[in-house]
């Protein structure tokens, strides 16, 4: 074979070979030519367009791929979208039950936001709060699983505040326990919501409410004079040591009669939910504080909070219910070590707690658990020292320490009982309505699966 031979062998090899590819184009051209000049007389008019067509392919594809590009990056970034749910509560004397109630809502999605009642909602459709706004914007917003608050909610969800929720904040889904919630005409508080698709259920929190707390309390505060209390000081003494427990029992009273026995059962799992599951750093700086923190309030988070500012780690300590009781009277505390707790717990300015730790914070204590600050806040509870009993802070000092700091707010667990007492006969009326609608719920309460 020639030389000239050998050449076009080895473009025919070489499909890629540019020379190839503009032979290919004429010959294409010089087709398409031919035929668009004898299409009419061989009826094949179409062809043209055909050929057309084939040109344009590349175009075509081009044009496909840029579409499921598109669709590919829709997809992308319907899958990196955050989930908002959004969950609303009167928060009124804020305990476990709610936090837990929190904790199962920021499951069901990647941010939680929260709505908090007005203090008018809440007198209108249950009865006086007892806490104000304020207090109770600090507490939900001082619960870990929280990611944003809206305040002055509405108690019942309307459908121009359900479409603000929807598409001002963005919120995919709405939660609520599976206890009914029912306004005072008998209707469901979400029917909205759950017509709309919108609605997620969780499972309620079993032995406590906010109605059986201030049960509790109006269960020590029974034939009380107003008048007896007003100091802090006498206040404390006439509840811790009020009633005898055979008088609780007192079937006549309204109140005795109708408060549910907390029926709380700790478990390991609920507290491993509730614990942040990290110990801190080596180098850290740790911070301990203790107490009772029983009816845990806005004036114990914020002084957690000032405590939390002076370390890296903030451990807490937790007294037990006999410790609590040995210095503050009989009926002291309100809400039991395992209950008080699951609320520090929750509060993100926490790390770690002791449950059931000591009155005395020894040096081998200190040395433990290499605690760097011991401090104590300056609105506190009047603890009555036993005989002979030393100064727990004593180790401390020595050390050089310990400091206290200043509380933001002057509150105290007795400042919620003094506002049930001089309030007594409202709170009283609004428990004995609540009170039907929780045995209502206790008597055809079903098993709800997860929590």
């Amino acid at each position: 074979m020639g030389g000239r031979g050998r050449e076009w062998q080895q473009l025919g090899e070489g499909q890629g070979h540019p020379m190839v590819k503009l032979l290919g184009v004429m010959a294409v051209a010089a087709a398409v030519l031919l035929v668009s000049q004898y299409s009419g007389l061989l009826g094949l008019s179409l062809l043209p367009d055909l050929v057309s067509d084939i040109f344009r392919g590349g175009g075509k594809e081009k044009k496909q791929q840029q579409q499921q590009q598109q669709m590919t990056k829709k997809k992308k970034k319907k899958k990196n979208k955050k989930v908002r749910v959004y969950m609303d509560g009167c928060f009124d004397m804020m305990h476990y039950g709610h936090a837990n109630a929190l904790r199962q809502a920021r499951g069901l999605g990647d941010e939680l936001v929260v709505g908090v009642v007005s203090d008018e909602e809440i007198k209108a459709n249950k009865g006086p709060p007892v806490m104000s706004m304020d207090e109770r914007v600090v507490m939900v917003s001082s619960v870990k699983w929280v990611d944003e608050v809206i305040t002055d909610a509405p108690y019942a969800i309307n459908e121009e505040f359900m479409n603000k929720l929807f598409v001002e904040h963005n919120i995919d889904y709405i939660i609520h326990g599976d206890d009914p919630c029912l306004l005072p005409d008998g209707s469901d508080a979400y029917a909205l919501a759950k017509k709309a698709g919108r609605y997620k259920q969780i499972k309620r929190t079993e032995g406590v409410s906010s109605t059986d707390i201030v049960g509790r309390m109006l269960l020590c505060l029974r034939d009380r004079s107003v008048g007896d209390l007003q100091t802090q000081e006498s206040l404390q003494r006439q509840f811790g040591h009020g009633h005898s427990h055979d008088h609780e029992s007192d079937s006549s009273s309204s109140a005795g009669a109708s408060t549910r026995i907390s029926q709380f059962l700790p478990t390991s799992r609920r507290i491993v939910q509730f614990s942040n599951g990290k110990g801190p750093r080596p180098d850290a700086r740790i911070v301990y504080m203790d107490g009772a923190f029983d009816l845990f309030h806005a004036g114990h988070v914020e002084t957690l909070k000032c405590a939390r500012e002076l370390g890296d780690f903030l451990l807490v300590g937790i007294h037990t219910d006999q410790t609590v009781s040995g210095h503050r009277g009989a009926h002291h505390p309100i809400m039991h070590l395992h209950e008080r707790s699951l609320s520090v717990l929750a509060c993100c300015y926490v790390d770690e707690v002791i449950i059931g730790a000591p009155w005395v914070v020894t040096k081998d204590m200190i040395t433990t658990f290499n605690i760097s600050l011991v401090v104590h806040g300056t609105c506190a509870e009047v603890n009555e020292q036993k005989n002979g009993e030393c100064d727990p802070y004593a180790a401390a000092k020595e050390m050089g320490i310990f400091t206290v700091i200043e509380s933001p707010r002057n509150m105290t667990t007795s400042t919620i009982i003094q506002r049930i007492l001089t309030n007594h006969e409202a709170y009283k009326k609004r428990n004995e309505k609540k009170v039907k609608s929780e045995k209502k719920y206790y008597e055809s309460k079903a098993f709800v699966n997860g929590d």
